[in-house]
């Protein structure tokens, strides 16, 4: 099975960036090599919604350059269901267009971070294990 992996301070840095947007959804791309996050980098939601999300297309644009001028790709795109599961919805699916990338979503349902990541290729989703690492 496929894996992400996460060091703790990032995935705490994707986790307190949704609780601080929260009630709208959170969304940003994660940096790494081979399904290695390196760096975090948090993103606008430009539709300010607490049901879908939508990064603003000049920061987006800056950052991927910032990303493949570093030397490393992106490893996952990540937003946050604020009263939802940690799963994708229709839109989150039907939206999918990086196929190479993984979707993390952290779930704040009750108040309770819950993350998962996924691919998402041809409407297809398959979940994805998380390994947390120290450094």
């Amino acid at each position: 099975m496929a894996q992400l992996i996460v060091p703790r301070h990032l995935l705490a840095e994707v986790i307190s960036h949704c609780q601080e947007i929260y009630p709208k959804e959170a969304c940003g791309i994660l940096a790494g090599k081979d399904r290695i996050v390196q760096r975090v980098y948090k993103m606008r939601n430009i539709e300010n919604s607490s049901v879908s999300y939508m990064m603003d297309p000049k920061e987006q644009l800056t950052i991927m350059k910032e990303i493949k001028k570093s030397g490393l790709d992106i490893t996952a795109i990540y937003h946050s269901h604020p009263d939802l599961d940690a799963y994708p919805s229709q839109k989150d699916i039907k939206l999918a267009s990086y196929p190479d990338s993984l979707y993390l979503i952290i779930s704040l349902f009750n108040k309770e971070p819950k993350t998962k990541a996924f691919t998402i290729k041809d409407k297809e989703v398959e979940e994805v294990e998380i390994k947390v690492v120290l450094k």
